[in-house]
């Protein structure tokens, strides 16, 4: 049986990795924001990783990378509808809180 471990004889946690639509870069699943299908076909961030929908995205918790899955359609070719404006408001605001690139103006 063939077992990952570390120099010092213990195993190494599995880190899950997701894909940013706005970058395309992989990251570790908890440094991005999942956005997700509800059954009511609205798209809502989901802070807590574990609404079940059936469908769920990734994103970068930056306004760029955001800004850049909306800009190419990436959130809305995923999801297959188009994205409303209320919703990306709100995934806006919600990443604005980890976004710290934001220059005050």
């Amino acid at each position: 049986m063939n077992s990952k471990k570390n120099n010092s004889g213990l195993r190494r946690k599995h880190v899950p990795m997701r894909k940013c639509l706005g970058t395309l870069t992989t990251h570790p699943k908890r440094d991005l924001v999942r956005l997700v299908r509800t059954g009511d076909d609205r798209i809502i961030v989901d802070p807590t990783g574990k609404l079940s929908g059936s469908r769920g995205a990734y994103v970068s918790k930056s306004r760029a990378a955001v800004e850049a899955a909306i800009k190419h359609k990436r959130i809305e070719a995923t999801f297959g509808r188009p994205l409303a404006q209320d919703e990306i408001e709100a995934i806006l605001a919600y990443v604005s809180q980890f976004d710290t690139t934001e220059s005050s103006q």
